[in-house]
């Protein structure tokens, strides 16, 4: 009985091919797109670990100052105690135009000390020559060429046992590379601690003990919300993939309700047929994984070196741009397009197990309960639209965003159905003639079986004009943003203090307003913050971009008595103009003003460069910036290297470092946009699927027309017409729900994820585009059935008529 139920059952796809295809071709998207997600996701973070790990910080525990750095005294100290710990200092150096990632190290005890006295072995070094002057640097074979191109007075051993963007280097060589003699950025904790010692809570109160992996990398912290949002895509991809898979199965299942009514009145149990089915779909489901994870390999190769330009971009993380075939990620796509299949797929097998024995095709009947059907999903919508609104009402963070999201996107898709049909029954009201009447009306009945794709194109658009929308908006912003922060007409890089000094006096000599730009890394409540000192001058008082603000802000901070923090730093920990900050230990200011600092993740401060002397008075002083006029910028860097004998890379006029900025602003978008373009072509094929596998539904109902006179051509173009109208109506509201989306990503999930909020701008023009490409989405989709019925044989439709139906 088993082998002759299931040779019926898999003889319906002999029969239509092309649903089978279509079937497997929407799981394969499904899941390629998620794989690809998910692989490149797996790559950067197995970037991140591996970096962690060749750097040594991964299997140590850390102390970490709350603030400021720690003093090389109170290392001392917790040595004097017994602790064994390895002191670490981390920071920029720059060499040239170039700035590098710079770790100190204790050669002598850190977890990587074996595998640099290796790497120090195999070259011509000789022993312990990194301890001695000049110093002796160890960087990753690729980052080992730019150093020696950088610079010639530090010999450099290239080791693969450290990340890429990485020098690592003696700690005396570190601190006076980053004139940092007396302190420290972290201490790791190594392990096999003699037993009894005192409590490093005793010894160091102000230190704060991190466990070994607690939270992961840092880099990988400082990118979880970028992960998330590849995540947020990935699932919005491949939901809108499974829209195909739900509406072939149920067709497959409905075209074979009379071969189930004839096995089950044979006796084939109807346990037997589920389960019969539920292993055709595992089987089909399988053989779509593998072409899925195939293609999500390939999409994910393509991807990944935006991937790398984006977390460079954004966070300066470098992530290796080869792809690994990983376990997880393949175990991952298998999982989702199982369990997918069978989401996908429940309603249809629901329906099947409660089939009465002798119960007919139903095709009509079911047609008539659309109304209902459609409601029930309107209200069940609107239920979920509120529960996520009320989730971000209660909640904080980057989930209850993207929780807000996903109920908004499924209740919008949900409402659809109800929403055209309302729009088609007032265009049937409005209708004049015969023909009109009939084309609102058939198209009105098409909507049921239609309703899936056109829910894929509604998703599909709303994520085009919100992402869209949010790109734009940032970068419309970060244009201006770069004409308010890079005021300077010239930024000039010097190789030394001593040219530093020399430009300066130079600059005064001709009458040029220079505007020093020096720096101070520190540690603020254990993250990074860098603090920048600037001269007073009128440039910054008319052009900084500033959010909020004390009165006589510049007044306040020119005397020392107030500070300046970005956006990020003021969200991050709550703090407002008139709050107190303590940069350092013993260094407490009030925030006189909030200014913007889009691109970057980090806390950042501005403070008098007195006050910032005073704290760090060994700071380089080798970056400025030049005010002249705008035509006389070629012939001052013309005497700049005649007179001074700076190398033209280390000078840059303001249009090209705005130039190289929105390039890096571009790349840093090229994942969004290539996601955007892939999500939009699942929604057209999905249309596609749902007009092919109803073209056999659709002859009952052009027949009888046919037969009171519309020709083939005129039938043919009434089919397109009914995909243009729907695909209009779909794009109409997809632009409300697109813009929700937008102010969603803008003022929600980027303050959670980056720490700025971001002004929206509307943009019709790329509206319009959109909309007429989902127009040309619709015509190609509902070309070939288009095409078909054109060219069918007369007998077919004739044939109708002697139907049962």
């Amino acid at each position: 009985m088993t082998p002759a139920a299931l040779q019926a059952i898999l003889s319906h796809w002999r029969r239509h091919p092309l649903q089978l295809a279509t079937l497997i071709a929407g799981l394969a998207l499904a899941a390629g797109l998620w794989s690809a997600v998910q692989a490149i996701n797996a790559e950067a973070r197995a970037s991140y670990a591996q970096a962690a790990e060749q750097l040594g910080t991964a299997d140590s525990a850390r102390l970490n100052p709350e603030s400021g750095t720690i003093p090389l005294g109170r290392y001392a100290d917790l040595r004097r105690a017994g602790w064994k710990l390895a002191p670490v200092l981390t920071g920029v150096v720059r060499f040239e135009l170039q700035t590098f990632d710079l770790m100190g190290v204790d050669l002598l005890q850190h977890p990587r000390a074996a595998a640099l006295q290796a790497a120090a072995e195999h070259g011509t070094a000789r022993p312990l020559e990194a301890l001695l002057p000049p110093g002796r640097l160890f960087a990753h074979p690729e980052t080992a060429v730019q150093l020696q191109a950088a610079q010639t007075v530090h010999p450099v051993t290239p080791t693969a046992a450290l990340p890429r963007g990485v020098a690592l280097a003696d700690l005396s060589l570190a601190s006076r590379l980053l004139r940092r003699p007396d302190s420290l950025s972290y201490l790791l904790v190594l392990p096999d601690q003699r037993p009894g010692l005192a409590p490093l809570k005793e010894l160091a109160p102000e230190l704060t003990f991190v466990p070994a992996r607690a939270d992961g990398s840092d880099a990988a912290r400082l990118t979880d919300s970028f992960h998330l949002n590849l995540t947020a895509f990935g699932l919005l991809s491949f939901a809108v993939g499974l829209f195909i898979v739900q509406g072939t199965i149920a067709l497959s299942l409905e075209q074979r309700r009379g071969m189930i009514r004839t096995l089950r009145s044979l006796g084939v149990p109807m346990r037997l047929l589920t389960a019969l089915f539920a292993a055709e779909m595992a089987v089909i489901a399988l053989i779509s994984s593998a072409v899925g994870l195939a293609g999500g390999y390939a999409v994910a190769a393509a991807l990944l070196p935006g991937v790398s330009a984006t977390l460079a971009g954004l966070y300066g993380v470098p992530v290796d741009g080869s792809l690994s075939l990983r376990p997880s990620w393949v175990l991952s796509g298998l999982a989702m397009t199982l369990v997918g299949a069978f989401l996908a797929g429940a309603k249809a097998f629901y329906s099947l197990c409660r089939m009465p024995l002798l119960a007919a095709p139903a095709t009509r009947a079911r047609g008539q309960q659309a109304t209902r059907s459609h409601l029930a999903g309107a209200l069940t919508g609107f239920v979920i639209i509120a529960g996520g609104v009320l989730v971000l009402q209660i909640f904080q963070g980057l989930i209850a965003g993207f929780a807000f999201l996903g109920a908004l996107m499924l209740g919008a898709a949900l409402m659809l159905p109800l929403l055209i049909s309302a729009g088609l029954s007032l265009g049937g009201r409005l209708a004049e003639g015969a023909f009109a009447e009939w084309l609102w009306a058939d198209t009105k009945a098409q909507l049921p079986g239609m309703s899936l794709a056109l829910m894929a194109l509604l998703l599909a658009l709303a994520a085009n004009v919100g992402v869209g929308t949010m790109v734009s908006s940032f970068r419309q912003t970060f244009t201006g943003w770069l004409d308010q922060r890079l005021f300077a007409e010239i930024y000039v890089t010097a190789i030394s203090d001593a040219q530093g000094a020399e430009l300066e006096q130079w600059a005064d000599k001709q009458g040029i307003t220079v505007l020093p730009r020096r720096y101070y890394d520190t540690r603020f409540k254990g993250t990074s913050l860098r603090i920048y000192g600037y001269e007073d001058n009128d440039a910054y008082r008319e052009n900084w971009p500033l959010l909020d603000a004390l009165p006589d802000v510049w007044d306040r901070i020119s005397s020392g008595g107030g500070v300046l923090i970005n956006e990020q730093l003021a969200r991050r920990y709550d703090l407002a103009p008139g709050s107190l900050v303590e940069l350092e230990p013993g260094w407490r200011l009030p925030v006189a003003g909030i200014y913007s600092d889009y691109g970057n993740p980090s806390g950042q401060a501005m403070v008098a460069m007195q006050a910032l002397l005073a704290r760090a008075p060994d700071i380089p002083n080798r970056q400025f910036g030049l005010r002249t006029s705008p035509e006389e910028v070629p012939g001052v860097i013309r005497k700049i290297r005649q007179d001074i004998d700076i190398p033209r890379q280390n000078i840059t006029d303001q249009a090209t470092a705005k130039a190289r900025s929105l390039a890096v602003f571009e790349r840093t978008f090229v994942i969004t946009a290539a996601l955007n373009l892939l999500t939009l072509g699942v929604a057209g094929f999905a249309l596609l699927t749902s007009l092919l596998t109803l073209w056999t539904q659709r002859l009952p109902q052009l027949a009888p027309v046919w037969a009171m006179g519309l020709t083939r051509r005129q039938l043919a173009a009434t089919e397109l017409l009914r995909s243009l109208l729907l695909a209009a109506f779909t794009a109409l509201l997809a632009l409300p729900l697109g813009l929700v989306l937008a102010w969603a990503l803008l003022s929600v999930i980027n303050v959670e994820a980056f720490g700025w909020k971001l002004p929206m701008f509307l943009f019709p023009g790329d509206w319009l585009r959109l909309f007429l490409l989902a127009l040309l989405a619709a015509v190609i989709a509902a070309a070939l059935p288009a095409r078909r019925l054109s060219r069918i044989d007369p007998a077919d439709l004739l044939k109708v008529f002697a139907n049962e139906r």
